[in-house]
């Protein structure tokens, strides 16, 4: 399947140069020849201005300079994880209606882990998919299947109407190092490619396509990843030039083997199992990916013609560096300034054959992040790391096994941020479900570092007090996939174990360190400026679709913001 649309590959390279044109002459009534939408993972609100002393020409100065800035724009729902924020930003909608409500859910028909874009249906055309035993991405190592596809997204995503209002030449893309990171911004109607660690290629499924383009393979040739074996992830520049030039070592960091937490950070050999890994562990996944981005503009002839066409371009690095050493360590300050150097090098190919002038895009991010516990505590603020593996020896479980049997087998499984209960058990035993969950949920609350657990049943009912955590608790409500206890931890806990990996950043809260995140608009007509009230993500999608005169997504919710449209 190619979508809705087929795509025709075209060969060619165009030459590069790092001159940016600034001119935005066009007016209202004109369309943009390329929407490019930049979503950097795990992008908190606040690190662009933190770390801004590392911002060089050409990257965030452009679009800071030239487009508007809304700097108090947040998630609304409550699991801010990566395919929950990129969908909601693709679809213009909550995961109550779009259906991604977590990275993974528990599939109650297969009693197993659902990974969020997995469908075996599609396999991955000519790649091996998933290296269980060497995959660190606890998500992805859960998936059942190496087949993926968008079909789990239950709305139609603003790529998706770009492809329908400007019909077959329309050419849509969605590339990322991650999976979900591509295929929620690609849709039904473009192609997403991703970057499997296991072939150390970029691979896309049998949904989008049953090839691959020559361009692909001609890219391969060249050996791009290769280049960087046996190399060092080092500064960016004087280390005297860093905030964190003296924090290198941090207790909390993440010790990688082979990888270490100080500069520099060797990738290894090539053929070391853990050397894509390590690469996407560290700027070179986002270097990689742009690079990648750049010949697939030049081989697909993106933007070349009068036919508005769609972009995406998710950035992983962020993430990857911030679960390993946390957002307030030099890996994740060095991190940011090589992002500016590759956004940077994104928006002089686009200008280069595009033109800025003729081009909308719009950056964001999918969630933020919080800070490790032990570095909160350096400024006085006391927080927790939550182990659920201790819940059921806990006083109140254990009052609960003589109540209603074994506690712990009634919850079947904990996937953050849902708790699924063993409904097979509970009508066994002739439990009411209902009195199960509010006795679990109370028992939960007690705990330290939990603030909230509600049951699905008053979900349902609308039983729950409206407030700024039930609303987002409610955005991220789907009865098919959500789990029968939401679990709210206290500001500043997060669960820091995942299946023996051990991480210093962990995001998914509907508080405001993860909700926050960047947008900015840039494009022909906008006029720069910064706008400090609150907006949502779910205005994006029917921000873009009011700029270009299509509808909006089919699922959405938000709105358009007027300082967007052209004047």
């Amino acid at each position: 399947m190619v979508g809705i649309f087929s795509k025709l590959a075209v060969g060619g390279t165009i030459a590069v140069g790092i001159v940016f044109s600034f001119a935005t002459s066009a007016t209202a009534t004109e369309k943009p020849q390329l929407v490019l939408q930049i979503t950097v993972d795990q992008l908190r609100g606040d690190l662009i201005d933190r770390y801004r002393t590392h911002v060089g020409e050409g990257g965030f100065r452009y679009l800071m300079q030239n487009g508007v800035i809304f700097s108090n724009a947040h998630h609304r729902h409550a699991n801010t994880e990566t395919i929950v924020g990129h969908t909601t930003l693709s679809t213009g909608t909550d995961p109550a209606i779009h259906g991604m409500v977590a990275n993974l859910w528990f599939d109650r028909k297969t009693g197993t882990p659902f990974y969020n874009v997995q469908d075996i249906e599609y396999p991955l055309v000519g790649a091996a998919g998933i290296d269980a035993a060497n995959e660190i991405d606890p998500t992805q190592r859960a998936a059942t299947t190496d087949g993926r596809s968008p079909r789990n997204i239950i709305s139609s995503t603003i790529s998706d109407e770009i492809a329908i209002h400007f019909g077959p030449a329309s050419k849509i893309f969605g590339v990322s190092v991650k999976d979900r990171g591509a295929i929620a911004m690609a849709g039904y109607a473009g192609q997403a490619y991703w970057f499997s660690k296991a072939e150390g290629r970029f691979v896309t499924s049998t949904f989008y396509r049953d090839d691959y383009p020559a361009w692909i393979a001609d890219w391969e040739a060249q050996g791009k990843v290769a280049l960087y074996a046996n190399q060092d992830w080092t500064l960016l520049r004087d280390r005297e030039l860093y905030a964190f030039a003296d924090h290198d070592d941090q207790a909390w960091e993440t010790e990688l083997p082979g990888f270490g937490r100080t500069f520099p950070h060797n990738w290894g050999p090539d053929d070391n199992k853990y050397f894509t890994t390590f690469l996407t562990l560290s700027p070179a996944g986002d270097e990689i990916t742009v690079d990648f981005a750049k010949t697939l503009m030049d081989a697909e002839q993106i933007g070349t013609d009068s036919v508005t066409d769609y972009l995406s371009i998710s950035l992983s690095s962020t993430d990857y560096v911030g679960h390993v050493f946390g957002p307030s360590s030099l890996e994740a300050e060095d991190n940011f300034a090589r992002l500016d150097r590759s956004i940077s090098d994104l928006l002089a190919h686009v200008d280069n054959t595009v033109g800025l002038d003729k081009t909308l895009i719009v950056l964001s991010a999918d969630h933020g992040a919080p800070e490790h516990p032990d570095y909160l505590a350096t400024v006085g603020i006391e927080a927790g790391l939550f182990d659920f593996q201790r819940v059921d020896t806990e006083p109140g479980f254990v009052r609960l096994q003589l109540d209603f049997g074994a506690s712990r087998d009634l919850i079947q499984n904990f996937s953050n941020p849902y708790l699924y209960l063993n409904q097979e058990l509970i009508g066994q035993r002739g439990l009411d479900p209902t009195a199960v969950e509010l006795a679990i949920a109370e028992e939960l609350q007690k705990l330290p570092g939990i603030a909230y657990a509600v049951g699905s049943s008053a979900l349902r009912s609308g039983s729950v007090p409206r407030t700024k955590i039930t609303e987002a608790v409610l955005a991220n409500f789907h009865p098919d996939r959500s789990g029968d206890i939401y679990v709210v931890f206290e500001p500043h806990w997060f669960v820091a174990d995942f299946d023996g990996l051990t991480v210093a950043s962990a995001h998914g809260s509907p508080w405001a360190y993860d909700t926050h995140v960047p947008l900015i608009f840039s494009g022909p007509g906008i006029t720069p400026g910064t706008i400090v009230r609150r907006v949502e993500t779910v205005d994006v999608a029917p921000t873009l679709a009011a700029y270009l005169g299509t509808k909006p997504p089919s699922g959405t919710t938000g709105v358009p913001l007027p300082e967007v449209m052209p004047q």
